[in-house]
């Protein structure tokens, strides 16, 4: 039917048929749909499913108006959705292009629309721009523009997801939206795609599967109805039959004999639905080609169910099921049913929506400052002052001190370990009875933590070891006196294994460190990610110019201990004395230890005497040849309680001071972070434009976001104005 013939309206929604409350509902769910809320909630729409041939396109047309193209059979190769609203404007149909996906088939966050085409006008045009709009969509790597004037009969593809869409106004023109989908085919051509036939299933399955789907579901008599897989399709979706709408086509073209398992269908008693089947009458390619009127056509219609056996003799209630126009009235009161149920829970879906949505949205960071250079400085700042909380420190359990605290433990027992292993026996006695003569802690050292037990002797320094190097340091020195060399030696020979555990420990604060600076500036500056990759480059980058400093100041106090010297001298002096009488205590006597020695002065004394008092009794009045080695280990023992006790101190505070104190000490890392970052040049404000610039995929989320919540919030304006 050509556009002029076809008269000034299709059956559409008769004005004189329909009550004010029908077209409300309708005018409701029109609004609705040109908000593209439908991206979000199910709205009601009628989607028209059918095999390919099964003359869905003829029925479109008697209810829209238009003539859709025939001659190459695109009509079939992509939705077409119709848009028919009522306007007291003259008739116009706007052609747009929806893309679902992009030119590479992924789906797009957000369906982009294109028109195509100026307004039209005339509705003899419409059949030519709804071809080349197919076109376009079935090339998406050609742009749409190209296809307003070019007659190459591309195809990139055989099929589409992508949507031509009309939108239809005017007087004569109600409130309905339908959409036309692909026909389902069962087998493809020699030039065809066996993934087609999936893809046009799974298109359509996207929409009878809502379930506000009304499914107007066509049927050629022309054809077996167990070989028309349309019907297959829509039972699976609606497997009680409550929202699909059977149209049996092409009556006419009926084998001779098989009418009454037709019939079967409008009486429902075969595959029975709801809302029950009808049957429609549509010009043949013979009348379409001699420009019959939309008019002409209905009356072909009704004369044709009116006077061709068995239509023309059925019961009244099944003769209201023949015919577009009782199509159409039943499509209208199914349709505005649907919209009446879905009103309430629609407006409470679009509520618990819209708060979802600014639920997202307000997770996703703040959007960028639009004065960039303000924001870096800002964050700099501010970042500045959190780093010199937590060096200063902070009250929690996973702090950074608190987080530092396990490594100086580790430390100070790691040089601890080094104390010198004096036994005041010869190697031979200790060979003799090695369970005797077994490493015997100091008993004043109890409030100090306790001397440290050797796992093994094989560090042990025997008396005969010491009293042979004292002899061979000797030179030009009177008798009985010992060089101080020997005692010197045996100290640096001590101190110089604590600058491997020094520098242990030093590593470690420093992996701590850079961990947890990592992930302060990981949170702080997780909104930019450029902004914190530079950052984290300038921190890491200025902790290890002060692991340098604090490096060199490990060897200086490594060096320092070098040269022994102490000006603790009663401290000294006191651990001196202590350590004499301990070794002599300790001193074997007849092969047994000096400890049973030690134990019968001691109950000499009555069992008054404490046992400082009585280490100091045993120095004073047990004297042999063994003193002079008894001395030096005296005195590097003692040496060395004075000495660790500084250094273990010392090491700790100076990597304190400076690799932890050195982040927040005059300004100096804020200072780095704006020469780094290259605040204060002249393209300042260009770089920080580059810092702060958000993420794609956060501006795509945001921007994805944004359109949902302007689509939720327009349809909720809506429905408060049409219906509330």
């Amino acid at each position: 039917m050509s556009g002029n013939q076809a008269g000034t309206n299709g059956v559409g929604l008769s004005d004189s048929l329909y009550a004010a409350r029908r077209r409300r509902m309708l005018d409701i769910a029109n609004a609705l749909h040109l908000t593209g809320v439908q991206l979000d909630i199910d709205l009601p729409v009628i989607a028209v499913l059918g095999s390919q041939s099964a003359g869905k396109s003829s029925l479109i047309e008697s209810i829209s108006g238009i003539t859709l193209p025939r001659a190459s059979g695109t009509c079939t190769r992509c939705p077409t959705e119709c848009r028919l609203a009522y306007s007291a404007e003259p008739w116009k149909c706007i052609v747009s292009l929806r893309y679902l996906t992009d030119r590479d088939g992924r789906p797009l966050g957000v369906p982009r629309n294109e028109p195509f085409g100026d307004v039209i006008f005339d509705k003899d045009e419409v059949e030519d721009r709804i071809r080349r709009a197919q076109r376009a969509i079935l090339n998406p790597s050609t742009e749409a523009d190209f296809f307003l004037t070019d007659e190459t009969d591309l195809h990139e593809l055989t099929f589409s997801t992508n949507i031509v869409s009309l939108q239809i106004s005017g007087e004569d023109v109600q409130d309905l939206s339908f959409c036309d989908l692909p026909g389902l085919i069962a087998s493809v051509g020699t030039h065809g795609n066996e993934s087609d036939i999936d893809l046009v299933k799974a298109l359509a399955t996207a929409y009878i599967s809502r379930p506000s789907c009304i499914i107007l579901l066509t049927v050629a008599c022309e054809t077996d109805f167990q070989n028309q897989g349309a019907h297959r399709l829509a039972k699976a979706h609606d497997p009680d039959g409550s929202r699909t709408i059977g149209v049996l086509t092409k009556p006419d073209r009926i084998p001779g004999g098989e009418e009454d398992n037709w019939v079967r269908f409008i009486r429902n008693q075969d595959e029975s639905l709801v809302h029950g089947w009808f049957s429609v009458k549509q010009p043949d390619s013979r009348a379409i080609a001699a420009g019959i009127s939309w008019e002409e056509a209905r009356e072909k219609e009704r004369e044709f169910f009116s006077t061709v056996a068995p239509w023309s003799m059925l019961e009244h209630e099944c003769q209201n099921r023949l015919g577009t126009e009782k199509l159409v009235n039943r499509l209208s009161d199914v349709l505005s049913e649907c919209i009446s149920q879905r009103l309430p829970h629609i407006q409470e879906e679009l509520h618990k929506l819209l708060a979802a949505t600014d639920e997202k949205l307000a997770k996703l960071p703040k959007p960028p400052s639009p004065d960039a250079l303000s924001e870096v400085l800002y964050h700099i700042s501010e970042f500045s002052k959190l780093l010199s909380k937590h060096v200063e420190g902070t009250p929690n359990a996973d702090g950074l001190l608190q987080t530092i605290e396990p490594a100086c433990h580790r430390f100070l027992k790691a040089i601890r370990a080094t104390e010198p292993d004096f036994r005041p026996y010869t190697r031979q006695i200790a060979a003799s009875n090695p369970q005797i003569h077994k490493f015997l802690p100091p008993s004043f050292l109890s409030n100090e933590g306790g001397s440290i037990t050797p796992e093994d002797d094989s560090h042990a320094i025997y008396l005969d070891d010491v009293t042979k190097r004292a002899r061979e340091a000797r030179t030009r020195e009177l008798p009985d006196h010992v060089p101080f060399i020997v005692t010197q030696e045996y100290i640096t020979a001590v101190i110089s294994a604590w600058q491997g555990p020094a520098e242990g420990f030093y590593r470690e604060v420093y992996n701590v460190l850079i961990q947890y600076v990592k992930q302060l500036v990981a949170h702080h500056f997780e909104q930019y990610p450029l902004l914190q990759n530079r950052v984290l480059s300038i921190v890491t980058d200025f902790i290890i110019a002060s692991s340098d400093e604090t490096l060199k100041r490990i060897k200086w106090f490594i060096e320092l201990e070098s040269r022994p010297r102490t000006l603790n001298e009663p401290y000294y002096a006191d651990y001196r004395n202590r350590f004499r009488g301990h070794y002599k205590g300790w001193r074997p006597k007849d092969d047994l230890p000096r400890s049973s020695l030690t134990q019968r002065i001691n109950e000499a004394l009555g069992g008054h005497g404490s046992e400082p008092d009585l280490e100091g009794y045993i120095n004073d009045v047990l004297s042999d040849s063994a003193d002079a080695a008894i001395d030096i280990m005296a005195d590097v023992r003692a040496y060395f309680q004075v000495a660790y006790k500084r250094f273990t101190d010392n090491i700790p505070m100076a990597v304190d001071f400076e690799l932890v104190l050195g982040l927040d000490r005059g300004q100096a890392f804020e200072k780095a972070l704006r020469k780094g970052l290259g605040i204060g040049g002249e393209d300042s404000a260009a770089r920080c434009a580059e810092y702060v610039k958000e993420p794609r995929h956060i501006a795509e989320r945001r921007e994805e976001l944004q359109k949902k919540r302007e689509r939720l919030e327009t349809a909720r304006k809506q429905l408060t104005e049409l219906w509330l």
